[in-house]
Formats: structure tokens, C-alpha cells, sequence
């Protein structure tokens, strides 16, 4: 757990950069997510991107940022290890939603590809990138310090795909 007066030091420390002084999360981190979605969107229209769909992998928060060329990418692992419970749990289950969205969905387009239902393919492809874009706002609330998740309905509805 996560001290008060460790916080407010840390709170400082990442003053003036990417990173929330008020979570010391950082957004950056979101574009692991956008790159799915932006592949997920492409495959009504050439399905054989889903092999890169299938190729992209979940990454945790400081993996994400070791990998990157974000300015700050040290100070946001190191801060990581910093960030309250208060944020810290509810971003990682909304980031182990999302996840779980894209292991599922990668399995439905395949099957909807072999069967050849572009129709229903489109609409997947179409439910599931709203679905991950809806977990993504949520992730970027809460990175910005917002106490606003999704109810367990809302969760279930997102996740049923």
C-alpha cells in the first residue's frame, strides 16, 4: 500500500511531464489499445488482418512503457509502483476487461471468417471496437483521476459479445 506522503512525493516528481500528478499514470499507455482497435476495425474489409490481431498480445502497464519511446518512460515505471489503490485497482481490472474483450473477439472473427458471414462479421468487428473503446474511456478517466467505472451491468453488456 501506497502511503500518503510517498504519493505527494511522487506527485511532484512527475509534475510538468505526460504523466497524471494525480494518479502518476499516464495515457501513453493507451495506445497498446488503440492498436488493436485500429486493426479490429480492418477486418470486415481484409480479413486477413485478423493474423495480426491474433499477433498482438496484452502488455502490462510497465512493459507497455520499457517497449516505447515515450519521453518519460522511466519515471512512468518507476511511478507505477506509486499509484494508489484507489487507482490502481480499478484501472487494472478495466485493463483485464479489455484484454479479455480482445482474446474473445479474436476467436468470434475467426470463426465468422471461416464461415464466410461478412455481415455478421462486420457487426462483431463493429460491437467489439465500441466495447474496447468503452473501457478505454473509462481507463483514461481513471488515469485522469476519476472515480466514474462501469456498473457490473454495464461490464456484462460490454463483455458479452
Amino acid at each position: 500500500m501506497v502511503d500518503e506522503a510517498d504519493f505527494a512525493e511522487w506527485q511532484k516528481k512527475v509534475e510538468g511531464t505526460n504523466i497524471s500528478s494525480t494518479t502518476l499514470l499516464a495515457t501513453d499507455y493507451l495506445n497498446h489499445f488503440n492498436e488493436i482497435v485500429m486493426l479490429l476495425e480492418m477486418v470486415p474489409d481484409m480479413p486477413d488482418m485478423l493474423e495480426d490481431c491474433k499477433e498482438w498480445a496484452p502488455k502490462s502497464y510497465q512493459d507497455h512503457f520499457r517497449d516505447s519511446a515515450f519521453s518519460d518512460k522511466e519515471l512512468a515505471i518507476e511511478a507505477y509502483d506509486h499509484v494508489p489503490e484507489r487507482f490502481r485497482r480499478p484501472f487494472e481490472e478495466t485493463i483485464e476487461h479489455m484484454n479479455a474483450i480482445v482474446f474473445r473477439a479474436n476467436e468470434q472473427l475467426e470463426v465468422l471468417i471461416a464461415e464466410g458471414n461478412e455481415g455478421l462479421l462486420r457487426e462483431t468487428a463493429g460491437t467489439v471496437t465500441l466495447s474496447l473503446q468503452r473501457f478505454m474511456d473509462v481507463a483514461s478517466g481513471i488515469i485522469h483521476g476519476s472515480a466514474k467505472t462501469m456498473s457490473q451491468d454495464e461490464i456484462d453488456a460490454a463483455l458479452a459479445l
